[in-house]
């Protein structure tokens, strides 16, 4: 008989994904099933397939794995990282308020702003932001590059300040740049306009899933990249497509604080 998986679909910002408890449904494959179920037209439809999982030290509760789209697997997801947290608390998983959630990019400390058994919004402590480009880095292709910010928040990201968004083909020029010959590992391409007053306009292509309507790592890439380019401060409210996302990065430690929604959707069962 073919096992049957109960998923939740989830999203922060209209960045979506099905998340499936490895606790209880063991995926395989997941790869596959996270091409497979991110169809939008024949399967269930998402920016791709989150794992919840069993920690692999005792330094964090839960672990976190990551599918897009195309069936790679992320370092990091800022939204999905706010969902798991929405998605313990109130399926009654787990009862801390602070959650330590082991990724490929670090451990992350999630701060869960909750009204009673409801979480109305969390805090992710995203660590210090890299600027150093890696070493496959290829800086002589890069100069042909349009001028950017390379941030990595635990991925790499390439922040582009335009003075007008709408004049921008993202779904063109995004791909054309992830696959570009300067990123031997591919990269994660936000646009981004100044409005002013911490107000930052966002539109993002993610790697490995294309246009989404939110990236809580590009969020906070753009926050800072505005910051080190002195055209934004240490606190800003990133406008995605999908919804807003407050970025703080605090001089105090360095690290950068991302703050916002966590939805469900649905829920279901499918079939592997």
């Amino acid at each position: 008989m073919t096992p049957v998986v109960k998923f939740t679909k989830m999203h922060g910002a209209g960045n979506d994904y099905i998340y499936v408890n490895t606790l209880l449904y063991n995926i395989p494959d997941p790869e596959t099933q996270a091409i497979k179920w991110s169809d939008r037209h024949k399967g269930i439809g998402s920016d791709g397939l989150v794992l919840i999982c069993e920690p692999t030290t005792k330094d964090a509760d839960y672990r976190m794995r990551i599918f897009n789209a195309d069936g790679s697997e992320a370092m990091m997801c800022g939204n999905a990282s706010r969902c798991i947290g929405k998605y313990l608390y109130e399926k009654g998983i787990c009862n801390k308020e602070q959650i330590k959630l082991e990724t490929l990019s670090g451990i992350k400390i999630i701060n869960l702003h909750t009204n009673g058994k409801k979480v109305e919004s969390v805090t992710v402590d995203m660590l210090e932001p890299v600027f150093d480009r890696p070493e496959q880095f290829d800086t002589a292709k890069a100069a042909a590059l349009p001028e950017g910010t390379f941030v990595s928040m635990g991925n790499p990201h390439y922040v582009i300040f335009v003075s007008n968004i709408d004049s921008i083909d993202i779904a063109k020029e995004g791909g054309l740049l992830e696959f570009n010959d300067a990123f031997p590992e591919r990269c994660n391409i936000e646009f981004a306009q100044v409005l002013g007053n911490g107000d930052i306009r966002t539109r993002v292509w993610e790697r490995g899933s294309g246009i989404t309507m939110a990236c809580g790592t590009g969020a906070c890439a753009t926050a800072v990249a505005a910051t080190r380019n002195n055209i934004g401060g240490r606190k800003n409210r990133i406008i995605m497509d999908g919804g807003t996302l407050d970025i703080e990065w605090r001089e105090e430690d360095g690290h950068v604080y991302m703050t916002g929604p966590a939805e469900f959707s649905f829920e279901g069962s499918i079939k592997l």
